[in-house]
Order: C-alpha cells, then structure tokens, then sequence
C-alpha cells in the first residue's frame, strides 16, 4: 500500500474554510521562514536604498558625477557611482537565486518533508482533503513570494533608475543577463514556476533532500535555457546600409555581417580562414564574396516589454504545467 492513502475517517467533508484554515496553520508551523524571508526582503532593500544614498552623499562637482571642474577635458566618476555599477550588475541574477530558493523550501520543508516524516496524516484525517492540503501550500508561498519579489523588483529598478544618463558608464544594458531578469513580470513568473515545480518535486519524490535537489536542477535548467535562448523569444530589427550601421547604446545586437547583391547574409565565419590566415584581411574576404553593403539584427530597448510578456508567458504556461502535474500526481498516489 502507498504511503501517501488517506487514513479512512467516519467524515472527511471540507468546509470552506477548510484552505483558509490549513493556511493559518501552516503559516503558524513555519513563522521562522516567515522572519527569514522577511528579513531578507528588508536586506535587499537596505542594500539599494545604502547605495543610493551613498551616490547622493557622493562629493561630486558636477550634476553628471564628474570628479574634476565641469567641462574639463579629464572625466572622472565618483567611486560611490562605479560601486553601485558593479553591484547593481548582477541584481537580476540575485533575485533569480532567491526565487528558486523559495521553490526549494516549498520542495523540502513545506511538503516533502511532511510527506516523508507522515505528519500529512494528521491533516488528511482532520476533514482536510489531499487536494485543499497542497493547494493551501501552493497558494501560501506563492502569494507571499509574489508580494515580496514584486517589493524586490521596484527596489531594484529604483536603484537601476539612478544610474542613468551618467556618460562614460560601466553599467550593463537592459538586455544583460544579470539585469534583466530582474526587472519585470517575467521574475514573477519564475518565482510562481519555482513553486509549482518544487510542490511537484515533492509529490513525485517524497525525500526532502532530493526534492530540494531536484527542484534546484530543474529551475537552474529553465533559467539557463531561457537566458540562452531570449534572443529569440521576438523578432529582431533589420537594420541595414552602406556604412557600419549606427546603432543606438541601448540595442541588444543579436547579429551583424554584411550583405552581397542578392540579399544573402556573410556572417564572420564565412571568411575564418581569411582571418586564420597569414594576412588577416576580413576586407579583402568580404570584397571577394561580393559584399556591399553592412546589416546587424538588433532588439531595440522597444522590444523590453514583448521580452518581458513573451517570457513570463511561457513560465506562467510551465507552472501551470508543474501545477496539474502536481494534483495529478497525488491523486494518483492516495488512491
């Protein structure tokens, strides 16, 4: 007989307060999460509210950050400016981590653990059906986390907001794969995925540890798949002319080379063995080859939000996936 059957009970009719009640309860059984979690969310806070007012105290002579008399010819930011750079950089990729951190403890603590120890029994036989138990820890953790990371990514993207129009900047564009992700609903839907999947991990394994491993593997999978492939997720502009095309600082070039007559595209690697070679001349490759004209497919910062959209679409579509997978799975399993 599986582990995971329902005890038989004379009545196991829910009420509808039955999922309000399990949440009560489980927020009671993990209050330390809670405070964990929440102070986690004042941290990241603190750390961009430090930074921009670490930038504002900054002794700067002029309103663009230089160090030096205004209209010199020697530009040089101010080190709080730089600093701020360098860890606001990779704030999508931290905020990444802490979503899938949230899916392992759903994964591990929250169910998995119940599930191995047998304490799910107590809650089976007290008028709590299987599918209002996993359902209270699905919507509790995801409702938190929406609220806490939605908090993260306005902190974020004020602390992103300070840094523009500074000349001579260091600062990652928006399309970088360590902000990016941070910025938008798209980390929404990562997070809600990152539940989704470890509530699934649970049921299927039953283990806390390799639950939470599992967990980890598939949303570190997914977030590199989807950082490999984002160029993708909309078309690109095709920009094209005799010269070098002039690009704005804010496009994402995803490709570049030249053009021939007839419209065909010459990428580097048609003239590798030109540049292998003794005299290395790319022109003279691309003379041979008939081209006349340049050509770069870029995402201009207009195509931030069909990203964003398209993405958080797609996991939205794989957590709702993990989701009935997850029911599925228990139903199966407790008969």
């Amino acid at each position: 007989m599986s582990t995971l059957t329902r005890p038989k009970t004379d009545a196991v009719a829910t009420t509808p307060g039955t999922l309000r009640g399990s949440a009560r309860v489980l927020l009671r059984a993990h209050r330390r999460a809670l405070w964990a979690g929440a102070a986690l969310l004042a941290l990241g806070i603190g750390i961009v509210v430090a930074l921009r007012v670490w930038m504002a105290s900054a002794k700067e002579l002029c309103a663009d950050g230089d160090m030096t008399p205004c209209g010199g010819p020697v530009y040089q930011p101010s080190y709080a400016r730089t600093s701020s750079e360098t860890f606001l950089a990779d704030g999508g990729t931290v905020l990444l981590l802490v979503a899938g951190l949230i899916g392992v403890f759903v994964a591990g603590p929250l169910i998995a653990r119940e599930l191995e120890s047998g304490t799910f029994r107590l809650a089976w036989a007290q008028a709590v059906s299987p599918a209002h138990w996993l359902a209270a820890r699905l919507a509790v953790p995801a409702a938190l986390a929406v609220v806490g990371m939605t908090v993260l990514i306005a902190a974020y993207r004020w602390g992103l907001w300070a840094l523009r129009g500074y000349p001579y900047s260091s600062m990652a564009h928006w399309h970088a794969s360590g902000i990016f992700p941070g910025t938008g609903p798209a980390l929404l839907g990562f997070t809600l995925l990152a539940v989704a999947v470890g509530a699934l991990c649970a049921v299927l394994v039953r283990r806390t540890l390799l639950s939470m491993s599992l967990t980890a593997l598939a949303l570190g999978t997914v977030a590199l798949g989807l950082g490999q492939r984002r160029d993708e997720l909309w078309p690109t502009a095709f920009r094209q002319g005799p010269d070098p095309v002039r690009l704005d600082s804010g496009d994402w070039v995803v490709d570049m080379g030249r053009l021939t007559e007839s419209g065909r595209k010459l990428y580097w690697e048609d003239c590798y063995d030109y540049a292998a070679g003794p005299l290395q001349d790319i022109e003279a490759c691309w003379r041979d080859l008939g081209a006349v004209a340049h050509f770069s497919e870029v995402h201009p910062a207009s195509h931030y939000w069909p990203l964003q959209l398209v993405e958080t679409g797609i996991l939205l579509a794989l957590a709702a996936l993990a989701v009935f997978a997850a029911f599925r799975v228990l139903r199966r399993l407790h008969g």
